[in-house]
């Protein structure tokens, strides 16, 4: 069964460990959705690219993406985009550029996480060797590091 944490709204405990991988009770839970209007202030703002552009329509990705969390924002694009996008961020992916409607096919990706600073700016991977719980130490180890600035 797969864990869910919701790191969108989640902040750290006061008194959480920082030096190894926590228990999940030492993640708080998440904020109500009254204090968290505002993107500045969620701690992290989740994005999901497609790698099938031809499939993930916006409202295929919308009705997709809404199992997930209701903040994450789903971008696709042309096939070209997405191949640029992938380069960019060193993901592989095998996805025929010239598919028919209604054609089968694979899709073949890696999967990782990216997590970027507010600028943008790459910080971290994380892949499937992390545990949920590894997972989320880390992204909330890098909040902290970002709050206030």
């Amino acid at each position: 069964m797969a864990q869910m944490i919701d790191l969108v709204n989640a902040q750290l405990a006061p008194s959480a460990p920082t030096t190894h991988t926590p228990p999940s009770s030492s993640i708080t839970p998440p904020i109500s959705p009254s204090t968290t209007t505002s993107p500045k202030s969620q701690p992290i703002l989740p994005i999901f690219i497609t790698c099938d552009p031809a499939r993930d329509t916006p409202g295929v990705l919308q009705e997709y993406l809404s199992e997930f969390h209701p903040s994450i924002i789903g971008l696709t694009g042309t096939y070209q985009q997405i191949k640029d996008i992938c380069k960019k961020y060193r993901v592989y992916f095998s996805t025929p550029e010239n598919v028919k409607q209604g054609q089968d096919y694979l899709v073949d990706h890696s999967i990782y996480f990216y997590l970027m600073d507010p600028e943008g700016d790459f910080v971290e991977a994380i892949g499937r060797q992390h545990s949920p719980q590894a997972a989320a130490r880390i992204i909330l180890d890098h909040v902290g590091d970002w709050k206030g600035k």
